[in-house]
């Protein structure tokens, strides 16, 4: 076991629980949902604010055009909120990007907006572990930082997105561009209540296939007609039947269709895929392809899929394991036993490790019930968090992954 050194002790005791507990319940009482402008404009400024603290400079980063399709097939463009870049010490040897989210799943109009204690230590509220808490043990890791000698040794950028929540598709180039060049990456998603951290993920891919058949009276003349929804059923169920280990499929609903003596000449089937690793993803992609095509030919219909894999697979590459041995063995000297599991969840850890670079995404709060009514904050999970997070960048910064 490595001891810690006096240094490091001296960045340690810099970490207090209750300024990152006042921040946590400030930021969680902001309604941040990914659809709530004006909230997410509020909480940007908090956080700008809050990392305008460390040296070097804060920007908001206006969002990349998102489009969606409607439910008429129309493509929409989505408005989001804009993305919190910190740049500090950008020409010192040793690099590192360090990402989180402002957005939540509660919306604006959502019944759960207030705080309330459980226990003495639990708290439950919007956000306070996925991850407003996440969000204060990042600042405050970093606060410690600049407190240290080896803070010359290191620079850093930090991203908080407003968008996490519905796939980043506003600060995905974003993401790629900030990951270029770095030794590695923390993302602050909680991690489960023993602490146990995300590992290897799946991918996730969202398509919106769009139908179009040939109208006709369904009883005068129905064999002229084109049925869509009935080719949306076909080609939902030939997904599906694509279904194996490493690949989920999920065909999640179908728009269209109107009255009962119209044969439909419109769809739109949405379908979620899960590949396990980027073979899984290859072949789920290629399997799309020829079922659409498949389903045009054999039901007279144009067939159009629109979106893609807005979360690569992240498989454990060594670099990757070589930063959970350092998370792990720091969390050792600090009296935590470390682990880690494969999950099928995603976040911007994914689209890091897809620019090959190593990230551990699940350094936050020790949390649980996320995106419910009754998601809840182990408090003293905040100091002990923001303390493994400072000697993993401490170390970081003495011997990089070596």
């Amino acid at each position: 076991m490595t001891q810690i050194t006096k240094s490091e002790a001296a960045v340690l005791e810099r970490i207090e629980q209750q300024p990152m507990l006042d921040r946590t319940m400030t930021w969680a009482k902001i309604n941040s949902g990914t659809a709530n402008l004006e909230g997410l404009a509020a909480m940007a400024q908090q956080l700008g604010d809050a990392f305008a603290e460390l040296p070097g400079e804060v920007e908001l980063v206006k969002p990349d055009p998102v489009e969606t399709m409607q439910p008429d097939g129309a493509i929409q463009t989505l408005e989001r909120g804009k993305h919190l870049v910190a740049t500090v010490r950008p020409d010192a040897p040793v690099q590192l990007l360090f990402t989180g989210h402002m957005d939540t799943v509660f919306p604006v109009d959502s019944g759960f907006q207030e705080l309330s204690w459980r226990e003495d230590n639990i708290l439950n509220g919007p956000g306070v572990a996925d991850m407003k808490g996440g969000i204060a043990v990042m600042l405050h890791a970093l606060m410690a930082l600049e407190g240290s000698d080896a803070k010359d040794q290191i620079g850093y950028q930090v991203m908080i997105n407003s968008d996490e929540e519905v796939g980043s598709g506003s600060s995905a180039a974003l993401i790629k561009r900030l990951a270029q060049g770095k030794t590695a990456a923390l993302t602050y998603e909680p991690a489960l209540p023993d602490g146990t951290l995300a590992g290897a993920r799946g991918g996730s891919g969202n398509y919106s296939i769009k139908i179009g058949g040939r109208s006709a009276h369904a009883g005068r003349n129905p064999e002229d007609g084109r049925n869509a929804v009935v080719a949306a059923a076909d080609l939902a169920l030939r997904l599906k039947a694509l279904m194996r280990d490493g690949l989920s499929v999920n065909p999640a609903k179908i728009d269209g269709g109107g009255a009962n003596n119209v044969v439909p000449d419109h769809a739109i089937l949405r379908v979620n895929f899960r590949p396990r690793d980027p073979r899984d993803q290859r072949q789920a992609e290629e399997a799309l392809e020829r079922a659409c095509a498949a389903i045009a030919m054999e039901h007279d219909v144009s067939v159009h899929p629109h979106g893609g894999f807005g979360r690569p697979p992240k498989p454990l590459s060594e670099g990757a394991e070589k930063l959970f041995g350092l998370v792990k063995r720091s969390g050792a000297d600090l009296g935590l036993d470390i682990g880690w599991r494969t999950t099928g969840g995603v976040c911007d850890g994914n689209n890091i490790a897809d620019c090959g670079i190593p990230v551990v995404d699940t350094m936050g709060v020790r949390g649980d019930a996320i995106h419910s009514a009754d998601e809840i904050l182990i408090v003293d999970s905040l100091a002990e968090r923001a303390r493994l997070s400072a000697l993993t960048i401490l170390r970081l910064a003495e011997k990089g992954l070596a």
